[in-house]
């Protein structure tokens, strides 16, 4: 199969900022495993904000656009060595495309990154894709969250699967967070209103999207044809469930051609 992965900030890095070893280095060996089975794999990662804060050592996340523009600069470094070295070590090759809006809606530079994205992977090539935030500040170059970025992906690329890895187990009848009583749903087979309305909307302190950015990339990629799975990244061996079809965090099935 060819698969979408998307990992969240959350999953990458600590609320410090600082890289989360465990979970970084057990994603890439997963990743790494899928890879050696034969699927063909690729990585949207957020965390390059999230890792600068904790390399230039700022309390916060900033709030001012320039900050956050220097943060993205000094993480995106960091995340691509980080990556470099741990998939070298199962030797995978990885490569770096940043997009912004402008790339995806402009038809020949989607034409161009459709055309590289194909081609690495047809090298063997782990391509690692992110939004380029030190240039995409406004609502015409950004695209705004890597869960719509990842789905875009996802279609560009006509993957077989996309698997956005959160901080949240899937899909519950209600926030988990606030309702004991909470329920995890393993399959949804039409995104209804009455689905869309189960978002909350936020995301962690570190991360920006929320269960609302993925739902509407639930309905994009299942439009074109392709299953969505949403699953906790503190557990990347799931991906071995997913991958096989086997029931894991929930499930949004492609929509049937008629």
């Amino acid at each position: 199969m060819r698969i979408v992965v998307k990992v969240g900030t959350s999953t990458l890095a600590y609320a410090t900022g600082r890289l989360n070893i465990r979970h970084t280095e057990q994603l890439v060996k997963v990743l790494s495993d899928l890879k050696n089975e034969g699927h063909e794999v690729i990585l949207v990662s957020s965390g390059a904000i999230g890792m600068g804060v904790g390399k230039l050592s700022l309390p916060t996340r900033p709030k001012d656009t320039t900050t956050k523009q220097a943060c993205a600069a000094v993480g995106q470094c960091e995340l691509m060595y980080t990556y470099d070295r741990l998939f070298n070590a199962y030797n995978h090759t990885v490569a770096q495309i940043l997009l912004t809006g402008v790339d995806v809606e402009h038809t020949e530079r989607r034409v161009n990154f459709q055309n590289t994205l194909s081609r690495l992977l047809e090298l063997g090539a782990l391509p690692i894709i992110n939004e380029n935030d030190t240039v995409a500040t406004d609502e015409i170059t950004s695209i705004g969250d890597n869960d719509t970025l990842a789905a875009i992906v996802a279609c560009c690329a006509k993957a077989d699967m996309l698997v956005l890895l959160s901080d949240i187990d899937g899909l519950y009848t209600a926030n988990p967070h606030t309702h004991t009583d909470a329920k995890l749903i393993p399959l949804v087979e039409e995104i209804t209103p009455e689905v869309m309305a189960l978002a909350d909307g936020a995301g962690s302190a570190l991360g920006t999207g929320g269960m609302a950015t993925k739902l509407r990339a639930a309905r994009m990629v299942t439009s074109s044809g392709a299953d969505m799975v949403i699953a906790n990244g503190a557990h990347p061996e799931l991906l071995y469930d997913i991958a096989a079809g086997r029931s894991a965090g929930t499930r949004f099935a492609a929509r049937k051609e008629d």
